[in-house]
């Protein structure tokens, strides 16, 4: 923009030194024209006398016409020359702006300068770089060589890795057959838990090995193991059932031997009942006495019994259930639950106590019934949800509380008597006894099981 501003004041100032130079150049042109009329009027002052008036005032009014020109000129000049000064203070403020940007254009190409001579130092000659492009591509070929080399080894290790899934495979269904076929040998009706466990941590071995093994085929194979259960736990049933039928038979032979027992015993003591009623007959001669009707009394209970026993004999289902606890064997609040066709059931109760707990049974209760095992069905059929065991339903331990026996017994069977808070008498003793009570008693035992050792010859 100053370079264009300072060609227009230039311009214009030509423009007026040529406009100066016209007039001048006219002035001039005039003179010589005034020279030569007045040698031409010395010439031809006679003719041109005629017309001197003419010329004069000609002359005059040319005069006066470049006059006015020249007065107007110098106005446009003085115009001019004021338009010259205030373009010359211009152009030197425009200078002086121009000469700062020289000065910000000198000190910005000596920093290029400056760049320029770091890039030359930095710059990399054509041979050095023939050289670097030489080794980049002797390392190009080396490393295509290499990659070459990598992916025939990749596919190389492919292909053995590809054999040694596919034996992974074979030996992952193979591992998964042969343990399915030990885990189905190996069953029983009370392993079902851990042995799903066990063919679930297998099938997470073969998913981390990368075996394959969908959920569905997981569900297939625990529903397989399901069936191979419902089978073993049936064979087991019908095992169970054989062996119960057998004990059943054993336990009514027992109970056929001690009815015949009790009814001979009862038998023995109605003829000797009867005997020392004769006698007191005979020896009371036909009179009332105490004796002879205590002994009518005895004759008659005995008969009575005799009847009882013959009764209980001819009923098949008929028996004892029981429920009873071992606070110092399993805790507070766990009852067992069972049946027995025994005459006495404490016998049952008392084999039960025998060496395999530490503390002998409590009875709660011994419910005489025609149908034993149908009220033992029914309470265990109440309480199977508070089963001690839940993988065997053969254990009849339960953790519940003597009150919901009882409603279950009141629902099935009628009212009944029961002990809600047993003695235990041997555990509470054990809990209270004192260490020298305790080694006193050992003592006696051991000083006991001494005599026995002596020899009969001692």
């Amino acid at each position: 923009m100053l370079v264009t501003f300072v060609f227009s004041f230039i311009g214009i100032l030509a423009g007026a030194i040529c406009v100066w130079l016209l007039v001048d150049a006219k002035r001039r042109r005039l003179a010589g024209m005034e020279r030569q009329l007045q040698i031409r009027a010395s010439q031809n002052e006679v003719a041109a006398r005629e017309h001197e008036q003419q010329l004069q005032s000609w002359a005059s009014q040319q005069e006066h016409h470049f006059a006015t020109q020249a007065a107007q000129i110098q106005e446009r000049l003085k115009g001019l020359e004021h338009q010259q000064r205030v373009l010359e203070g211009q152009a030197q403020e425009r200078l002086k702006g121009l000469e700062l940007q020289q000065r910000l254009l000198d000190s910005q190409a000596l920093k290029l300068k400056e760049s320029e001579k770091e890039f030359a130092a930095k710059a990399v000659t054509y041979n050095e770089l023939s050289r670097e492009n030489e080794i980049l591509r002797r390392e190009v070929f080396l490393l295509h060589v290499e990659s070459s080399k990598r992916r025939l080894d990749r596919d190389k290790q492919k292909e053995r890795q590809e054999q040694l899934d596919t034996r992974a495979h074979e030996l992952a269904t193979r591992y998964l057959k042969e343990t399915e076929k030990w885990i189905a040998s190996s069953l029983n009706q009370n392993n079902y838990f851990a042995s799903k466990q066990r063919l679930i941590d297998v099938i997470g071995r073969c998913r981390d090995i990368g075996f394959p093994i969908s959920a569905d085929e997981e569900s297939a194979r625990l529903a397989s193991l399901k069936e191979e259960y419902q089978l073993v736990v049936r064979a087991a049933l019908e095992r169970e059932e054989q062996a119960r039928i057998k004990a059943q038979m054993r336990e009514e032979q027992l109970r056929q031997k001690e009815i015949e027992r009790e009814l001979q015993q009862l038998e023995r003591e109605r003829e000797a009942i009867k005997a020392a009623l004769e006698k007191a007959l005979a020896e009371a001669q036909d009179q009332h006495s105490e004796e002879v009707e205590r002994l009518q009394a005895r004759l008659a209970e005995a008969e009575a019994k005799s009847q009882r026993a013959i009764s209980q004999a001819q009923l098949t289902k008929a028996g004892h259930v029981y429920v009873i606890s071992n606070i110092g064997s399993f805790g507070d609040g766990v009852f067992k639950v069972g049946m027995t066709r025994r005459l006495e059931p404490l016998d049952r109760v008392r084999e039960l106590s025998s060496a395999s707990v530490p503390f002998p049974f409590d009875v709660h209760m011994v419910i005489s019934c025609n149908d034993a095992p149908g009220l033992e069905n029914a309470l265990h059929r109440a309480l199977f949800r508070n089963r001690i065991n839940k993988a065997n339903p053969r254990k009849e331990f339960f953790k519940t509380d003597i009150a919901t026996i009882v409603e279950v017994v009141k629902k099935n069977h009628g009212e009944v008597q029961y002990v809600a808070d047993v003695e235990a008498l041997e555990y509470r003793q054990t809990l209270s006894m004192t260490e020298d009570d305790h080694e006193f008693i050992e003592a006696a035992y051991r000083f006991e099981d001494e005599e026995e050792m002596v020899p009969d010859d001692a």
